[in-house]
């Protein structure tokens, strides 16, 4: 009985982990009304077509590259190498800075060529979707701050403890990232 109990525990997924995922689950489920929402009032008429500005594919970029810079920065730590994983861990951050900057530009390149958000129902979703987006990524900053502050603050010890938090940064970021390129391809097929 006592073996079963121990490998039921080693299998068992952190509580923190878990949780994460669950919040992950809830967002694709938003993001899916969201895009869901988007078709069906398309097809429903008064729909004004416009191209995304190309500011979009470059925030792509840089949301792209924070993602590796953070996965390298998780893969530094874990390997002991304190400086690139500071490092990288602060690129990340700036990375994640410049994406929300960039995400304003494109709203103001959006308003430039006449797709306010008001003005159609088509640049509403453009600007609701990617705004939610953003609000995530900013999340996600929030994550990176605090990340930094363990980076910087407290003495450098991979521990189990402190890996599981950055683990767990890291595959937030992550999804997020994917969530962006996943709304870019959405909005690129739509259009």
């Amino acid at each position: 009985m006592r073996a079963v109990t121990s490998e039921y525990s080693q299998s068992k997924i952190h509580s923190h982990k878990f949780a994460l995922w669950i919040g992950i689950a809830t967002i694709i489920m938003m993001f899916g009304a969201f895009t869901s929402a988007y078709i069906v009032r398309r097809a429903s008429g008064n729909w004004y077509e416009f191209k995304l500005p190309d500011i979009f594919f470059y925030n792509t970029l840089v949301i792209l590259a924070s993602s590796v810079t953070l996965h390298l920065a998780y893969r530094a730590f874990i390997k002991g190498m304190e400086r690139p994983y500071k490092t990288l861990l602060m690129l990340t951050f700036l990375l994640g800075i410049s994406f929300v900057v960039i995400q304003y530009q494109g709203w103001k390149a959006l308003t430039a060529m006449g797709a306010t958000f008001t003005a159609n129902p088509s640049s509403s979703f453009v600007y609701v979707i990617s705004g939610v987006h953003a609000a995530h990524v900013l999340g996600g900053i929030s994550a990176l701050i605090v990340a930094m502050v363990h980076a910087f603050y407290l003495p450098y010890k991979p521990t189990p403890r402190r890996k599981l938090r950055l683990e767990l940064v890291l595959h937030y970021w992550h999804f997020v990232d994917v969530l962006w390129v996943y709304l870019v391809v959405f909005f690129l097929i739509q259009s």
